[in-house]
């Protein structure tokens, strides 16, 4: 069966694994491109499936579908495509939730081993001077892992993860995630909290592995900082925009959080017009060793990348060949599919 797929984010690479997967009916198109205007728009009228990174799929764009069936998101996270214009035109749209799951959680405890033992902290103190760095006091975030309380927000695969990596560190688990039915929490043995709040004032250590909808933006805001027990770690490994950064930092400079670890913001490449990300640019001192930022790389492994390419190709696949929708995350506007 022959169809095309477009994939309209800049690719350098050549779809090889790809095209291996889809076999040789398929018309692969990867116009190497970064916006909308730039690609002709034939291959957007022609394309039976589109596979996409980061530029946006949005209803502006929905009627230039003329072909189009289902629309994969190459990651996890799907805030880059509008679900209800696609629902509404019949198209279906599709994540890719099962990769990187180990990657982002393993990151996740990193960067809380990294301020419990203040290991970067440490380092960056001898590496500024090797005399008087040599002490234990740059560890300014460290706390006994065993026996704190791990607070995970959004309980799915990652949020899952995440938890039994902190189990084996000795800590213990709560978790909120209103999607999940009742009992989730039981095969575990960890508590449930039934509201952010409730979470918030159990845990030592919180940890965000939520997708970003209109509920979740700015779920960690000032509210949710004071909501938090004093001295507490703040981890974000999801989105970026789930978390007001304004208000994490003026959690941090009033000591309601100890340390705060980002691998996402909310907008990325940062700039220095975030007082956060200036303050942490700045290394200013009373920052010091209480802030990591990565450039979204949680996700990152050749293994995971590999199974992510892999995945969202099998995904447009599986739905062209014989209608096989897996990881449907607008099943609620799809009334009627093309």
């Amino acid at each position: 069966m022959a169809y095309t797929i477009l994939f309209p984010d800049s690719r350098s690479d050549e779809l090889d694994l790809e095209r291996g997967v889809a076999g040789p009916a398929a018309k692969l198109l990867n116009p190497r491109k970064s916006s909308f205007a730039e690609i002709d728009r034939g291959a957007w009228e022609s394309c039976d499936a589109i596979v996409v990174r980061h530029l946006p799929i949005d209803a502006a764009l929905i009627p230039h579908l003329k072909r189009c069936r289902i629309v994969v998101r190459n990651g996890v996270g799907f805030d880059v495509v509008d679900l209800e214009a696609c629902g509404n035109a019949g198209i279906a749209v599709c994540n890719v939730p099962d990769y990187g799951t180990t990657e982002v959680a393993d990151s996740a405890m990193a960067m809380i081993l990294t301020f419990a033992r203040g290991t970067a902290a440490c380092d960056a103190a001898l590496r500024a001077d090797l005399k008087s760095g040599w002490t234990h006091l740059t560890n300014v975030a460290a706390r006994r892992l065993r026996g704190a309380c791990l607070g995970v927000v959004g309980f799915g695969r990652i949020g899952t993860a995440i938890a039994l990596r902190a189990q084996a560190f000795g800590m213990r688990v709560a978790f909120h995630d209103p999607a999940l039915p009742n009992g989730a929490e039981l095969p575990f043995g960890f508590t449930r909290a039934r509201t952010l709040r409730e979470l918030l004032g159990l845990a030592d250590v919180v940890t965000v592995h939520a997708p970003l909808t209109r509920d979740t933006r700015k779920m960690i805001d000032a509210a949710a900082v004071a909501a938090m027990k004093p001295g507490a770690y703040l981890i974000n490994t999801a989105r970026g925009a789930i978390c007001d950064t304004a208000a994490l930092l003026q959690g941090l400079k009033s000591g309601k959080l100890a340390a705060v670890g980002l691998d996402v913001l909310p907008d990325e490449p940062p700039t220095l017009d975030d007082p956060l990300v200036a303050a942490w640019h700045a290394n200013e001192s009373w920052c010091r060793g209480r802030i990591l930022l990565n450039p979204h790389t949680g996700f990152y492994s050749p293994d995971s990348l590999v199974d992510l390419r892999r995945k969202a190709i099998e995904t447009a696949c599986h739905y062209l060949r014989d209608g096989t929708l897996a990881n449907c995350v607008n099943a609620e506007y799809l009334t009627k599919r093309r």
